[in-house]
Formats: structure tokens, C-alpha cells, sequence
């Protein structure tokens, strides 16, 4: 006869679930396998839609004819949006933990830039900064909340580091919020010395203890950026081709300026990646520097969809801005991409003058072609072209020596 039944055990949870709130501990720097997370890309998605809004009123305000005052509020809007991005990047490399919490931290910050994406059109056409600030300061406190729950892990110079974080970020709203109360003529100031307290915190907060960021975590970061900002720039310009064809009948006038900005952006593309950059982050330092300076990447190839926004609404007659303006608003930010992708990690593994003068050279071009008129677009997507295969031809001419050398025994 069987015994009674007993009460059903409940059985262990599978080893790969986590309990909903865990400690947020600092990981290991060389871990293996780090990739970006669903979270990460649905961050990056979400900041693409604040980028594209700065960009439909940096369109607006340089075929207005306002270029000077837009390219102003675009380079103020897109830093509350890459500063944001950059911090929430490198923290999450360094105490990505997954749980419950932070992933609802990380949703609050999502929310704070589709509040400031909100006030973009308004920032621009009014200088009411009000959204803007409000969505920055959603996305900075709840930065702010991650580092107190990184302190609250942590001891002894890191509790330090994450406790310096979390106070900087916090001192920095109060200046932020500055903005809405000083005069429009003071503004641009105001901003600008808080850029600089902004920039400053990450070295003053690292000073004792670097954290835990990982290399190849953080180079992929900044490429997954760089492909979804240059993919909104093909987006962006796209739809202004389609909008000339059906609107003006203009085929010929706009696809010369399609046919180039293709051969732009896929370039961009092609220099960006040719190498891996992870193994050249070896110190806060170096990675700082590389860090910050992509505030003019992500800008520039965003601009850069603008631009040729702006090449086909004057091409059709609708941009009240001259020929020479309109390819200045596509050479100009195709040179800036150039030269700060050399800069920041490209001229690091290039070998002899040759190599390391065709990215140099090539923005040169680029911005000859700008006088070139209703073919500037088109000539420098050529020379973007021809620059890529020079810089394929020159590695392999040197990878084919390098390869000889070694092959042929000394005698």
C-alpha cells in the first residue's frame, strides 16, 4: 500500500536564472565573450530617434538659410544626447548586471531621451530648451542612481570612484538646469562651461581607481552607434531622393547626389571598420580621448544625412541656400568624419607616409569638391572611393612584402 502523498517540493530554479535584484559588482575587464546586450541595442535604437529629430531641424535651419545659428543648437542638442549615451555605454561595459533594476533604470533613461527628442523641434525654432533639459536630467539622475547602486557594492577606492560619479553627475544638473533661467545671450556660455564640468567629472571621479569598462565591449558599442547613425543617414536621405522624384519630377538633378552619398556612406563604413580598434584601449587614457573625440564621428555622419538632405531640396528649388551651401553642408561634415576616424584610432595602424596620408588627403579633396557645384556630391563619393581602394592596395602591397620578408631565409 502506498504511503500518502506529500507535499510537492518545489524544484530548483535552472542554473542560468538570476534572482530579480542582485548586487551591482564591478566585472572583469578581460572577460570573455562580452558582446552587446538586446537592452544595449534597444538603447541605441531609441537615442537614434533623438539624433533624427536634430537632424530634421538642422536640415530645416541650414535650407532656411540659417546654417550658422542651426549647426549651434545641433551641436548643443546632439551632446546632451552622445554625453548621455556615452556615460550609460561605459557603465554598463564596466557593472552590467542585468537584473530587474537596472534594467528598469536603463528603460527610465530610454523615456528621459524621448522626452528630450520631444523638445529638439522647439530648441531650435524657439530656443525653449525646457524638454530638453527635463529628458536630460531624467537620463543623468537615473545614471546617478546606478552609481549609488555601484557604491553601495563596492569599498575602499571604488565605493570612492562610484560615490564621485554619482555626486558630479548630480552637481552638473544644477548647472544644466541654469539654462533655462539665463538670458538667450547667455546661454551659449552657460553651456559651454558646463560642457567642460560635464567632460571633467569621468577623469575627476577615475583619478584613484579606473573602472572596469571592457575594450572589446566598448569598441563594439561605438560601431554598433556608428552603423545605426550612418543607416538613419541613408534613411534620412533616402526619403529626400523619393520626395524630389514624386514631388519635382527631378531625376536628374538628384541622382547624381544619391549615387554620391551612397558611395559616401558606404565608405564612412568601410574606413570605420577596416581594422579592429578594441586592442588600442589600453588605458583610461587612451580610451578617454577615443571616447570623446567620437562626439564629432557620431555627429558628422549624422550631419551628414542633413546635408544631403539639403543637396536635394536645393537641387529641386526648395532650399532657399545656393549651390555652394548646399554641397558645403555635405563635404564639410565628410571631411570632419575623415580626419577624426584618422585621428582617433585609424593612423594607429597605418605604416609609412602613404598609408597615413590617404584618409588627410582624402578630406582635402572632399572639400575642393564643394566648388564643383551640382557634381560635388557625386565627385566626392567618387573620391571616397578612390580613397578606399588606395588605402586596400597600399595594405596589401604591404602585407605582400611583410609576407615575402618573412618567407625568404636570410642568408
Amino acid at each position: 500500500m502506498s504511503s500518502p502523498s506529500s507535499p510537492t517540493e518545489p524544484s530548483a530554479p535552472p542554473p542560468d536564472v538570476h534572482p530579480p535584484v542582485r548586487r551591482l559588482k564591478a566585472r572583469h575587464r578581460h572577460e570573455a565573450h562580452r558582446t552587446a546586450t538586446p537592452l544595449e541595442l534597444f538603447f541605441d535604437l531609441c537615442f537614434v530617434v533623438a539624433i533624427a529629430q536634430a537632424g530634421v531641424q538642422l536640415v530645416h535651419a541650414v535650407a532656411g538659410g540659417h546654417a550658422g545659428e542651426g549647426v549651434l543648437d545641433y551641436a548643443m542638442v546632439f551632446f546632451a544626447i552622445w554625453w548621455a549615451w556615452m556615460n550609460f555605454a561605459w557603465f554598463a561595459s564596466a557593472y552590467d548586471n542585468d537584473d530587474v533594476l537596472y534594467r528598469v533604470v536603463t528603460l527610465v533613461q530610454i523615456a528621459g531621451v524621448l522626452v528630450l527628442a520631444a523638445g529638439v523641434s522647439r530648441a531650435f525654432q524657439d530656443h525653449d530648451w525646457a524638454a530638453v533639459i527635463i529628458g536630460y536630467a531624467i537620463m543623468r539622475v537615473a545614471m546617478s542612481a546606478q552609481w549609488l547602486r555601484a557604491a553601495r557594492s563596492a569599498g575602499g577606492a571604488e565605493r570612492a570612484m562610484a560615490l564621485r560619479y554619482a555626486g558630479g553627475v548630480l552637481l552638473c544638473q544644477v548647472g544644466w538646469l541654469g539654462l533655462l533661467f539665463v538670458p538667450a545671450g547667455g546661454q551659449g556660455w552657460l553651456f559651454l562651461v558646463m560642457v567642460v564640468l560635464e567632460l571633467c567629472v569621468p577623469a575627476f571621479a577615475e583619478r584613484e581607481h579606473p573602472s572596469a569598462w571592457h575594450p572589446h565591449h566598448i569598441s563594439e558599442r561605438y560601431g554598433l552607434l556608428t552603423i545605426i547613425v550612418l543607416g538613419e543617414t541613408i534613411a534620412a536621405a533616402t526619403v529626400a531622393v523619393k520626395s524630389g522624384i514624386e514631388e519635382n519630377d527631378a531625376l536628374g538633378e538628384v541622382l547624381p547626389i544619391a549615387a554620391g552619398g551612397l558611395l559616401i556612406v558606404f565608405a564612412a563604413w568601410w574606413i570605420y571598420f577596416v581594422v579592429p580598434v578594441h586592442s588600442h584601449l589600453r588605458s583610461n587614457r587612451q580610451s578617454f580621448l577615443w571616447g570623446y573625440g567620437h562626439y564629432l564621428v557620431f555627429a558628422s555622419a549624422a550631419a551628414i544625412g542633413a546635408g544631403l538632405e539639403v543637396a536635394v531640396e536645393q537641387a529641386v528649388g526648395k532650399a532657399h541656400v545656393s549651390a555652394l551651401a548646399a554641397s558645403f553642408a555635405v563635404t564639410l561634415p565628410t571631411a570632419v568624419f575623415l580626419l577624426t576616424v584618422w585621428a582617433l584610432h585609424a593612423r594607429h595602424f597605418k605604416v609609412g607616409i602613404a598609408e597615413q596620408l590617404v584618409l588627410p588627403v582624402a578630406a582635402l579633396l572632399v572639400l575642393a569638391c564643394t566648388f564643383l557645384g551640382g557634381e560635388a556630391v557625386l565627385v566626392a563619393g567618387i573620391v571616397l572611393a578612390l580613397a578606399v581602394s588606395a588605402g586596400v592596395a597600399l595594405t596589401a602591397r604591404r602585407t605582400e612584402r611583410e609576407r615575402h620578408r618573412t618567407a625568404t631565409p636570410a642568408t
